[in-house]
């Protein structure tokens, strides 16, 4: 693949927005010396039908408004436990975890190099619960039953 000098800060940015939305276990392979089609893949989970196809319309929205690109195909966005937005360049891949483990596309490219996703350590892990201030509830930016955002 040709790919352009910055479809890894393209594919970082993607990371970043799905990130945003709660991605879980974010990884990036660098395909690059390997014989594939694509450049790089981005793969992130979510635990929820919902969450996978929030994390896949934060990705859409970040590349479309930030770096002027939109997928050159989707697919599985009918039944979301794996979408797919190839970009060619570089292919994301959102999915259930039960779909990701059953995929297992890590080990399928194990001599792919992972590359470093910088600050992505920092954001909360769904496992961490968020404290929200009595004034957020009173305003009804979180629900006081369940403690989520609205």
């Amino acid at each position: 693949m040709a790919g352009n000098n910055n479809t890894l800060e393209i594919v970082k940015a993607a990371a970043a927005a799905a990130v945003s939305r709660r991605a879980q276990n974010p990884v990036i392979l660098d395909l690059r010396k390997l014989d594939c089609f694509t450049d790089y893949f981005a793969i992130f989970s979510g635990i929820s039908d919902v969450q996978v196809e929030g994390i896949s319309e934060a990705v859409l929205e970040e590349l479309e408004e930030n770096w002027n690109q939109t997928p050159w195909h989707r697919e599985g966005t009918n039944k979301a436990d794996w979408i797919l937005l190839d970009y060619v360049d570089f292919v994301v891949h959102i999915f259930i975890d039960e779909s990701r483990s059953y995929y297992n596309l890590e080990r399928l490219w194990a001599e792919a190099p992972h590359i470093q996703l910088p600050e992505m350590d920092t954001l909360p892990t769904i496992d961490e619960p968020e404290v929200y201030d009595e004034d957020e509830v009173v305003l009804g930016l979180v629900s006081a039953e369940e403690g989520e955002q609205v």
